[in-house]
């Protein structure tokens, strides 16, 4: 940055060690602006040069945070925010703004070498075998039925809504993404599907309306009792069977096949066996309706190499794929991509409503048993993504892919 491009600085004075390192580091700013508040309640302001979003930084121990970052960088500044040491009126913004000064930053949000060792050996630890894969789901989606229904809409789905207009209620907007993605697949009434990671059986639910039989597997025992229930509370229990199955042991033969957002849940290493599976399984001529996260190529060699917030603590064995890999998975397996939609966008309105949403039922997630750090951990997960989705870090796709 030249002299002619630096950030307006508006700092109180004196400050104390801590604080002077970190609004140093914010300095750099390039864009946005960012507005905060010391521990004792002095304001600052930095202004970047160029245009951009606003975020909102409060400061409660500058100490403890320098520490974090300084040793465990991006995680660290992530486990900071858990440990109440910084907060934010708006993280979800706060984060967009991070992330489109990434190369102001970056430096500062490096880890240590040993904190690298660490993750990347946690991050091993944790691969998706098919024990690993129950463990690793289990920490997520087992989390409780109840936990889930306080935040998301009735469809109890936990994936990106497709919106028509931005005021459209979150569970039309549900609903959306299922209808499209069936015209998308062209399936028809008495086809069979194969829906891998069947969730709450909102995608089921859907297909059998439509006059559509669904085999769903779910490695989450909390996920199938509920997606059970729904299902023949519903009278569907005939059209649709929902299985306590890993991907790797299905057998048999469908006339197409759906996997929304479990793609990012296979790991790096299972991503021949898991395309395969998909041509396997589908009959000739059929095809398959992939919703799956993927990562900016220019990206993914770095985030291979260090796990990140996510990884680390909310999908431990996950991994995104590029839209080129993944295409380039499919074609090997065997499978011809159709068409490639992207619904970043989309996404982070999403993740919008589910953090204002969460905010609403903090009184019954505490009752539930979760504590602040939980909270705040999962707060910043729902931020973290938006900000991701917002600057088209990571997007989803919506893939059709073809069984020759």
């Amino acid at each position: 940055m030249t002299s002619t491009q630096q950030a307006v600085v508006d700092l109180p004075s004196p400050l104390p060690l801590a604080g002077r390192i970190l609004l140093g580091w914010f300095s750099r700013l390039r864009r946005g602006r960012m507005e905060g508040q010391m521990p004792g309640g002095e304001p600052f302001l930095i202004q970047g040069a160029e245009a951009g979003p606003t975020g909102v930084m409060r400061l409660h121990r500058p100490g403890r945070m320098v520490a974090r970052i300084a040793t465990r960088g991006s995680v660290g500044f992530a486990e900071s925010y858990m440990a109440g040491e910084w907060s934010s009126p708006d993280t979800a913004h706060l984060l967009e703004l991070m992330l489109r000064n990434e190369d102001a930053f970056e430096r500062r949000m490096e880890p240590s070498w040993l904190h690298r060792l660490r993750l990347a050996l946690h991050h091993r630890g944790r691969r998706n075998t098919q024990r690993g894969s129950r463990r690793n789901i289990a920490a997520h989606y087992d989390l409780g039925n109840e936990f889930y229904r306080h935040w998301l809409d009735d469809t109890m789905t936990y994936s990106a809504a497709i919106f028509e207009h931005p005021d459209q209620p979150l569970a039309e907007a549900q609903q959306n993404k299922y209808d499209q993605l069936l015209d998308t697949l062209g399936a028809r009434p008495g086809e069979h599907i194969l829906e891998i990671g069947c969730g709450w059986g909102g995608f089921a639910m859907a297909a059998a309306q439509r006059g559509m039989r669904v085999t769903g597997l779910t490695l989450s025992t909390e996920q199938l009792a509920w997606a059970r229930r729904r299902i023949a509370e519903a009278g569907f229990a005939g059209q649709v069977e929902l299985r306590l199955e890993d991907y790797r042991d299905t057998r048999g033969r469908f006339d197409h096949a759906v996997s929304i957002e479990m793609l990012e849940a296979v790991g790096e290493a299972y991503w021949p066996a898991y395309f395969r599976m998909l041509h396997d399984r589908v009959r000739p001529g059929g095809h398959i309706g992939l919703h799956g996260i993927t990562i900016a190529e220019e990206r993914f060699e770095e985030y291979r190499r260090r796990p990140d917030f996510i990884q680390r603590y909310i999908f431990p064995g996950g991994m995104l794929p590029t839209p080129r890999r993944l295409a380039e998975e499919s074609e090997h397996a065997g499978l011809a991509v159709m068409e490639s939609t992207g619904l970043g966008q989309h996404y982070a309105a999403t993740l919008l409503q589910w953090d204002a949403r969460f905010v609403r039922a903090l009184p019954e997630i505490h009752r539930l048993g979760f504590d602040e750090h939980f909270i705040n951990m999962w707060r910043y997960y729902l931020a973290y993504c938006y900000a991701g989705f917002r600057t088209g870090s990571i997007d989803v796709k919506r893939v059709l892919l073809r069984r020759p």
